[in-house]
């Protein structure tokens, strides 16, 4: 990652106090931005930030609110935006259908709005592999932004990064089975034949701000996580590792959840080329139907 990506340009993160977008603003505070605006509603997480990274500029904002969102972008004018707020947990999101739509999807079109309005020049939006032919809200929320971004017509470049499980981010398979291990419970698995795609949160963070580089308007970049893994089996090494007499619990799937998720879809995988390590899916391939398989 060149530093020149970033030198002396304005860059917004929104959702900058979650996993995803925390570690974002680690790197790109070591880039040489000419300010570094640092954007969540998480009053406590903007906090440990502030606390953290002293030479950013800090707002405690919710992006469902238009005209706060508005009043950030006017009064700093950011040149690049990364949009990694969202909500993401897949059983919460099918119980409130409504709360996903208001941040996932009106959200995202109020910081997309504000970012044209303001001539920025990138606006990098942090996808799931769950908006792929999506069973759940939260994908089928994820799928709505992806197509706000699409469709987008304007100066500002859209870039579309899609990625699966980030582990260790809050809230995520590890330290849910941690604790289990910690509190000498035995592990909860949804199905042996569970699986997922698994990434660590630098490693997702590193090439989201390579796709900002190298990134073409309108085009979809999928990281390439390599092969999904059983949870049932990573359940089990984490037992191993621990050394503790434990077993595997079987629950059932929750509303929404798929035993293996995609990437991309049959038309993305088609057209989709590769550089390093990054799948590039141009517009056209990502304007199938929701039925795509």
């Amino acid at each position: 990652m060149s530093k020149n990506t970033f030198q002396n340009k304005i860059v917004l993160v929104t959702g900058a106090a979650g996993s995803i977008g925390s570690a974002l603003c680690r790197r790109i505070a070591k880039l040489s931005p000419k300010k570094l605006i640092i954007l969540d509603c998480d009053e406590t997480g903007i906090f440990d930030m502030y606390e953290e990274l002293h030479g950013a500029i800090y707002s405690i904002s919710n992006i469902r609110d238009r005209e706060k969102i508005d009043f950030v972008f006017d009064s700093y004018q950011p040149d690049i935006v990364f949009h990694a707020a969202a909500y993401k947990h897949v059983a919460l999101m099918e119980i409130e259908p409504n709360e996903a739509y208001k941040t996932n999807i009106l959200g995202t079109e109020n910081v997309l709005q504000a970012a044209t309005r303001n001539k920025a020049q990138k606006f990098i939006f942090i996808s799931s592999d769950k908006a792929v032919n999506p069973t759940c809200w939260m994908g089928k929320t994820k799928k709505a932004g992806e197509k706000l971004c699409l469709e987008n017509v304007s100066k500002t470049k859209c870039i579309i990064v899609r990625f699966g499980n980030v582990m260790a981010s809050r809230g995520s398979l590890v330290p849910i089975l941690q604790k289990q291990i910690a509190e000498n419970k035995n592990l909860t698995v949804t199905h042996p034949k569970m699986e997922r795609y698994m990434m660590g949160i630098y490693e997702a963070v590193d090439l989201v701000l390579e796709a900002s580089r190298i990134g073409n308007d309108k085009h979809t970049y999928v990281l390439d996580m390599g092969e999904p893994v059983k949870i049932d089996e990573f359940a089990r090494t984490m037992i191993r590792i621990s050394g503790k007499p434990l077993e595997i619990e079987y629950t059932n799937p929750k509303k929404g959840e798929k035993f293996s998720e995609e990437l991309m879809t049959k038309s993305e995988k088609e057209l989709a080329t590769k550089s390093g390590n990054l799948w590039i899916i141009p517009h056209k391939a990502t304007s199938s139907g929701p039925k795509d398989q």
